[in-house]
């Protein structure tokens, strides 16, 4: 038996590129699209009947912002991931979406053959980005002075994976190298998480490389 489908939904206000999307991911083995919306809100009311595992959210929309809807996704699901997909390339919109618990961003230019890449790879436990978006995000770390009080928070085994985390690892390949589940790895990275106070793979490699945990 092959891996389960890896649900998808879309929150993009153009309608000929969320079409454009859906179809992508309808046409692509081993994904499926189980719901598609322009506004946030939309989507939020389907959340839990439709129990993606990946969302692909845009930051400008009407109403609600993606931004917000990432948080509000976030708190309600934290197992599902979200990927952000926009025209938005400045600072403050990046950081504030990692802030708000998104796993990955990419630009609306990005090549779908990326696209279904970065999928696989935020579902697998990755943080995938854009070239320029990721050395934004690594450049805004270099001032930081680190502090190492959160470190006595984590056991070894934590410390472990949150190390796979930073180096790129998937949760397949963290859960090999530890010689463990994949649900034992996902438990460790939620109490990570909760220790951390972040909801987001990204948030909680950002918050190592800053303190130097690992």
């Amino acid at each position: 038996m092959g891996d389960p489908e890896i649900r998808v939904a879309i929150v993009e206000d153009n309608r000929d590129l969320r079409e454009s999307l859906s179809q992508l991911l309808q046409n692509t083995q081993g994904l499926s699209c189980v719901g598609s919306f322009s506004a946030c809100e939309h989507f939020l009311e389907e959340l839990d009947v439709l129990d993606p595992n990946v969302v692909l959210m845009d930051i400008g929309l009407p109403g609600m912002s993606g931004i917000e809807g990432v948080y509000q996704v976030k708190s309600r699901r934290p197992d599902v991931e979200v990927l952000m997909l926009t025209v938005f390339e400045d600072d403050k919109k990046i950081f504030d979406s990692i802030c708000a618990g998104a796993s990955g961003y990419l630009l609306k230019l990005t090549a779908p053959a990326r696209i279904i890449e970065a999928i696989r790879e935020i579902n697998e436990g990755g943080a995938p980005m854009t070239a320029k978006v990721a050395r934004r995000l690594l450049s805004s770390l270099s001032g930081d002075a680190p502090t190492r009080s959160l470190e006595v928070m984590l056991t070894e085994r934590e410390k472990q994976i949150l190390a796979g985390l930073v180096n790129g690892l998937s949760y397949k390949m963290i859960a090999h190298e530890c010689s463990i589940s994949i649900d034992t790895v996902r438990s460790h990275i939620r109490h990570i998480y909760d220790k951390l106070h972040v909801n987001s793979r990204t948030q909680a490699i950002t918050l190592a490389m800053k303190n130097r945990l690992v």
